[in-house]
Order: structure tokens, then C-alpha cells, then sequence
């Protein structure tokens, strides 16, 4: 104990490069950490965003292009699909249920999709969770609109409040329906995926804020009123992708490869299983890359720290000859030396840990609106603690190095005064 009471001492003494050492390890320790983390939570937050769907069915593109637009809203469909075509498909007799979805439009930042009731019947979450409302209801008028946890509490709206959807994508979108304004039916319980940063409204509403407008813009001198609008037939003639829940998971296979193979239009059936399995593989050799980066750079910080320590030993003979003179012996000296390592490295992991979870309360938000990804803020896993410890560890090793230097220095020398 006395001699770790030295050795706390002794760095107070130095507290300025000490402190600078400390930074430079917890800088590298929250970024090892933060890749750790974000790898986990990416995979998790992906995984829990969909269940119970057997199949997602889109314009031929890719798996994982189909997958990211349709359930992550991230990217753009090349193409759409002919409503005809969807209904051929629903009415095959080994689908149970379908939920089309439309995609193009926002509402200040965040998307708007188009569907019908069956989407909060059917849409499953995690473990098979259905979606909930902690107030209103499911869409009934084609201006209703029910809004994910996200868009109501960051944007403030309640339950009967008009919002304008915008034509396009974009915090501001490209033009703005602001002459068919949606009322806000219902709000959706938090569920920790994209449908938490999603405009729900029904297909007729999209077709709805269409009616007037051509190739992206508003006809000139054409306008319809709302109540026009409610009796005219709004059945649209394409969707963006749909949903597919089976009778039978063994029909699975058999009805992807009829869908690959229809002849109506190229379209694409994917299985959400695989399709995530091919994004974690596309982004395997990134995942790689960026824990190697991180190590190097906790390595980088633990360098720093053994380089200071080795440099300060000159400037240290006299202290040290000074402690050997009073009674201290040489295993106290390397001791002394080896335990400043170790509380610095010491320091600097908790410091990078503070900094990991002061990182992740300012991300979160910005993760989630952008990404539709939840950033978990619970402690940390095992395998944290492990590597952890793996770093103080090879912290306190790295501290025998100039240990056994000090060690070697002589009485003598360390007492001999230089002019």
C-alpha cells in the first residue's frame, strides 16, 4: 500500500503530462469501445426491425438495396411495381396477408410512407411485437396520418395537428403539398426502429396529394379541393414494395423463385434473414478494418504513455536515488514504476469509457433520425470489461520496460550532480 501511495503521488507530481498521457488513452479506449458498440447495436437494431415477414417483394435490383429501402428507408427503389402485379401476388393461396408500402415523399426530414390498415395488423418488430399507439388510431380519411414515437416528439405534434408532406426527400423537400394538409390521427408507441421516424399515411392519401400534379410538379391552373378529392377513385396504379406473410414457411422458397420468375415485370423476392446476412457481409471487411484502426490506435495511446515514462527517467535519477537512500530497495523502485503504468492505464480506460457513454447520449439522436439506428446506453457487455482489461493489463507489462531501466541505474549515478 505504501508503495502505491508513491506511486500516486509521484504522478500528481507530474500531473500535466500524466493528465495529457490519461486523455491520449481514453480518447483511443472510447474509440475501441464506440466500434465495438456501434457494430452491436448496428447488427441488433437491423435484426429487431422486422418480424414475421417472409418475404419482401420490390423492382429487380438487389437483396440488400430491396431490404434497406423498403424496411430501413434508406436509399430509393429503381423502379416501381403495377398494382396489378401486387394483386396477382396477393392472391396466391399460400400468402396469408400482404402490406404494400409507397415511398417518395417526407415531411420535414423524415419519411412518409403510404399504406393500408393491414400495416398494424400484421407489421411485426423484436419478438414478434405488433405495433402499438399511445394515442389515437389507425388511419380512417385519406388526410389522416399517424406518426412514428420519433417525428411526434421531436417535431411536437399531437393528435389532431396538420402537417404538409413534401414532394421529394430532404429536410425541406423539393415542393410541398401545402393545399392537402394531413391531420395527425394517431401516434405510435417508441419501438426503436425506422417506424418510429416514419409519416404513416394510407395510399389514397398518396395518390390524394398527386392528383394535380405531373412529372414531379404541380400542373398549372389545376387544382382539386379535398372534398373533390374523397369522392374520386384513389386506387393507385403502382406501389413502392410490399410484404409478404405466409401460410406456411415451407412455401417460402417456392413462392420467391415464382416472383423471381413472373413475367408481368422484373420483380425481385427476398428473404429478410438473408438479405441481412448479405449487409453483414458487404460490411464485414469495413468492421475488420475499423477494429483493426481502433486497436492500433489504443496501441498508439499505450506508446505514448511508455515513452513518457521512459523519458522522464533521467529527469528522475535524483528522486529515485533520493528514495533509495531513505530504505527503499530495488524491487520497490520497479514496483513503484510498474504501478504508475497501471494506474494510468488505469485511468485512461475509465476516462475512455466516461467519454464512450458522453458520446453515445449526444449520437443518439442524431443516429436515430438519420439512420433509424438505436444506440444502446446500457452497461457495458462482458466482452467490454475484458478488453478493459486487456488494456490495463498491457498498460502495467509496458510499465516493466522502464522499470528495468530505473532498476539498473546505480545509487551513485542517480546522486552525481551534472554541471
Amino acid at each position: 500500500m505504501a508503495i502505491l501511495g508513491l506511486a500516486f503521488k509521484s504522478l500528481l507530481n507530474r500531473r500535466v503530462t500524466v493528465g495529457l498521457t490519461v486523455f491520449a488513452i481514453g480518447v483511443s479506449v472510447m474509440l475501441v469501445l464506440g466500434v465495438e458498440r456501434l457494430r452491436h447495436d448496428a447488427k441488433a437494431s437491423f435484426a429487431n426491425t422486422i418480424s414475421g415477414t417472409d418475404l419482401i417483394v420490390g423492382a429487380r435490383s438487389g437483396s440488400v438495396q430491396l431490404l434497406l429501402y423498403s424496411v430501413f428507408r434508406i436509399g430509393n427503389a429503381t423502379n416501381n411495381i403495377s398494382l396489378q402485379s401486387y394483386k396477382d401476388i396477393a392472391s396466391r393461396k399460400e400468402v396469408a396477408w400482404t402490406i404494400p408500402l409507397s415511398l417518395g415523399d417526407s415531411h420535414r426530414g423524415y419519411r412518409v410512407m403510404g399504406t393500408t390498415s393491414d400495416y398494424f395488423k400484421h407489421y411485426r418488430y423484436g419478438n414478434g411485437k405488433l405495433l402499438a399507439f399511445v394515442g389515437g388510431k389507425p388511419f380512417e380519411d385519406v388526410f389522416d396520418a399517424v406518426l412514428g414515437a420519433d417525428v411526434a416528439k421531436t417535431l411536437g405534434y399531437k393528435r389532431g395537428d396538420h402537417i404538409v408532406v413534401a414532394h421529394g426527400l430532404g429536410a425541406e423537400g423539393f415542393s410541398k403539398h401545402d393545399d392537402k394538409p394531413f391531420v395527425v390521427k394517431g401516434i405510435l408507441e417508441k419501438t426503436g426502429t425506422p417506424v418510429d421516424h416514419t409519416v404513416h399515411v394510407s395510399l389514397a392519401g398518396i395518390e390524394a396529394i398527386h392528383i394535380d400534379w405531373k412529372g414531379g410538379a404541380r400542373v398549372p391552373g389545376m387544382a382539386v379541393g379535398t372534398e373533390r378529392i374523397r369522392q374520386m377513385n384513389l386506387q393507385p396504379k403502382s406501389i413502392t414494395a410490399f410484404l409478404i406473410g405466409l401460410k406456411s414457411r415451407l412455401a417460402a422458397f417456392r413462392l420467391q423463385r415464382a416472383i423471381n420468375d413472373y413475367k408481368r415485370e422484373p420483380l425481385l423476392a427476398a428473404l429478410p434473414g438473408v438479405a441481412l446476412q448479405e449487409l453483414w457481409d458487404l460490411m464485414g471487411t469495413a468492421e475488420t478494418a475499423l477494429a483493426a484502426i481502433s486497436l492500433f490506435v489504443v496501441a498508439a495511446g499505450l506508446l505514448g504513455m511508455l515513452t513518457m515514462l521512459l523519458s522522464g527517467l533521467n529527469e528522475r535519477r535524483r528522486e529515485i536515488a533520493i528514495l533509495r537512500a531513505v530504505g527503499a530497495r530495488l524491487h520497490h523502485i520497479f514496483g513503484m514504476l510498474v504501478l504508475e503504468a497501471g494506474l494510468i492505464a488505469l485511468a485512461g480506460a475509465l476516462l475512455g469509457l466516461a467519454l464512450l457513454y458522453i458520446g453515445l447520449l449526444i449520437a443518439e439522436p442524431f443516429a436515430a433520425a438519420e439512420f433509424g439506428l438505436t444506440l444502446g446506453l446500457g452497461l457495458p457487455s462482458m466482452r467490454d470489461l475484458a478488453l478493459l482489461g486487456l488494456i490495463v493489463a498491457v498498460g502495467t507489462i509496458a510499465g516493466a520496460i522502464p522499470a528495468a531501466r530505473a532498476y539498473r541505474q546505480s545509487l551513485a549515478d542517480g546522486m552525481m550532480v551534472r554541471v
